[in-house]
């Protein structure tokens, strides 16, 4: 039987051994994120926090903490659904499959909104004060909603079926905001943006209604990058095996099945500080202008239960969100952009910031293999979706015996490329281009550049797997260690002090002769902070590397040239990726949450056993 609310989830997941309640009472400022994040790094169950301190309201936290639990969540709608975007993406197959397909062309039909007179969500009012007031980590700005459902239209085109629902986080408080005011963030490539364009355009106020909470099938459709043509609301009504139900109340389209929601306007210019915000990339998203929402009207069911995740450096309860993504949409990739067969954001590396993919290369046959079709593969990759938002793409080809590495094994993946790439002409930047939002390793918000690596062919190199015996270090630099086969990570001195001390240590090294043969055993150097913790393990080197670095400005090489506009390197490509004055500062905890929660967690505590 499908869940017609969100409690229904938690009763059934409490029944079934997937959730614990914690009845002490605890503060939403930092407690209840803490116990969050720690519970979801040992792959613990789901939570149900009884007591907020201050807050009428229960809250919930780490439903799709693991992939398990998010299919379990997810099974009632989950298969049929998979098979209707198949389906769209591939109708051909579809034909020939029709016991597969059988039922598919109506399910979107059985799943379209249904409009009701009203609904449980309408049962209370009352204003964003009543609301929980999580506070994450320690520098954020205020409270915010981690996991809300953005619902918006187009003013030229209104209506729920050519809707848009995203999950925009919602600063709740905080900064210059009045009692009824609320932040409102969204990145670049969002379909808010231009509901929000055409909105100013015809110099007239957005209408905006947030969800919170409703079956959890909702939350992830509000996240979920559709085929064209499928409106979130019937994604949401197919995956739930429930359709989604709405009215409209002054104007203001509700979400029948909510837990919450939130209705407003967004004035065509009106605009207040938002921010900071702890992010996914691992560092906090700082303060920027963004729009404010006037909220007209707040309303919670009886029985409301207040969703939230924390989000930070991966994995967290949203690499979930990912995995789910990755195994519904897979299908559509290679009908989307011809000759790619697969690609994999990396979810350790902040996502946007690394995006591996595996192409075709069949534009020269009977000549020597070299990118070619790889590159125009490249480009449709960086202006498809989402994925326009990767800043290093490395993408590949089948092998001379069509053998290809797994996408979503990184180290095969990395192993492959760097047996393979030259660096004196498989480096394709773009300059001065768009970036990730909540990438502050550019020259500016949404402002940096981005690389292509593109090998294909017979192995060029074995990699080295021993420390060079003969590594002249200039002064400040050091130690040197292995991150794995190929990659040597060197401790840099601080980048503030001295911005040009990786440009001087490639120098030193061509000159040298050091790792300058373009097919030599280290063809990847990266220079950070702190050597032994970015070599320790392969998530480590994957977040610091490719987070903390702008390519245009950070990847230098030994013998670096530039011919006719391409620049390339005869030996070592060398990264910067130490942590640069402009950068966004990591987060970290408060060591006086640590240290009571921690204290609540011992044997005999009421914390005890959960991590």
């Amino acid at each position: 039987m499908s869940y017609r609310s969100l409690r229904e989830a938690v009763v059934d997941l409490e029944q079934t051994g997937q959730l614990r309640r914690i009845d002490t009472e605890l503060d939403p400022d930092l407690e209840l994120a803490y116990v969050q994040l720690r519970v979801q790094e040992a792959g613990g169950p789901a939570l149900l926090f009884e007591h907020v301190r201050g807050c009428r309201f229960p809250a919930v936290s780490n439903l799709f903490g693991t992939t398990d639990r998010a299919r379990f969540l997810l099974r009632h709608g989950y298969e049929r659904t998979a098979r209707v975007i198949e389906a769209r993406a591939d109708p051909i197959h579809a034909l020939r499959h029709p016991w597969r397909h059988l039922g598919t062309p109506f399910a979107a039909l059985r799943a379209l909104p249904w409009h009701v007179g009203n609904g449980p969500a309408l049962a209370n009012r009352g204003r964003v004060a009543d609301l929980p007031q999580i506070r994450c980590w320690p520098q954020d700005g205020g409270p915010f909603i981690t996991l809300p459902q953005v619902y918006t239209e187009d003013p030229d085109r209104p209506g729920p079926m050519r809707s848009n629902v995203g999950m925009y986080r919602i600063q709740l408080g905080g900064n210059e905001y009045a009692p009824d005011e609320i932040g409102l963030h969204y990145q670049l490539h969002r379909g808010i943006g231009v509901h929000h364009t055409r909105a100013l355009e015809r110099g007239e106020p957005l209408k905006v209604s947030i969800f919170v909470g409703g079956p959890p099938a909702h939350t992830l459709a509000a996240v979920m990058p559709l085929p064209e043509g499928l409106s979130e609301l019937t994604f949401g009504g197919m995956l739930a095996a429930r359709r989604f139900r709405w009215t409209a109340v002054d104007g203001h389209i509700v979400s029948t099945d909510a837990d919450f929601v939130i209705v407003g306007t967004v004035d065509p210019h009106a605009t207040k500080p938002e921010g900071p915000f702890g992010d996914h990339l691992g560092y906090y998203s700082l303060v920027h202008p963004f729009p404010v929402m006037r909220v007209d009207a707040v309303y919670w069911r009886d029985d409301a239960i207040w969703p939230f995740t924390v989000v930070g450096r991966p994995p967290q309860e949203d690499t979930a969100f990912g995995a789910m993504i990755h195994e519904l949409t897979r299908a559509m990739v290679p009908r989307s952009i011809p000759g790619l067969r697969t690609m994999h954001a990396v979810d350790a590396a902040g996502v946007h910031p690394l995006m591996l993919a595996v192409g075709s290369e069949r534009y020269v046959p009977w000549g020597q293999r070299r990118p070619r079709e790889l590159l125009t593969i490249a480009n449709a990759v960086l202006g498809f979706g989402q994925a326009s938002l990767a800043k290093y793409l490395l993408i590949v080809a089948p092998d001379q015996d069509g053998q290809a590495p797994h996408a979503h094994d990184e180290a095969e993946f990395l192993r492959f490329v760097l047996e393979r790439f030259d660096p004196t002409s498989d480096l394709h930047f773009h300059t001065r281009t768009t970036m990730d939002t909540l990438d502050y390793s550019g020259t500016g918000l949404n402002e940096g550049s981005k690389l292509v690596v593109a090998a294909v062919g017979p192995p060029r190199r074995t990699l080295a797997t021993e420390i060079p015996s003969a590594l002249p270090l200039p002064a400040g630099f050091g130690p040197a260690m292995l991150a794995m086969p190929g990659v040597l990570v060197v401790q840099g001195p601080n980048a503030a002090a001295s911005p040009g001390a990786v440009a001087q240590l490639c120098r030193a090294w061509t000159e040298a002769g050091v790792l300058a043969q373009t097919n030599g055993g280290w063809p990847l150097v990266v220079v950070v902070d702190d050597a032994p913790f970015v070599a320790r393990t392969l998530a480590n080197f994957l977040w610091v590397t490719f987070t903390r670095s702008n390519p245009a400005h950070d990847v230098d090489g030994v013998g670096a040239t530039t011919q006719h506009k391409h620049w390339g390197c005869t030996g070592a490509v060398v990264i910067d990726a130490r942590i640069k004055p402009h950068h966004a500062p990591p987060l970290e905890y408060d060591p006086r949450v640590v240290a009571r929660i921690e204290g609540l967690a011992v044997r005999g505590g009421p914390l005890h056993g959960l991590f």
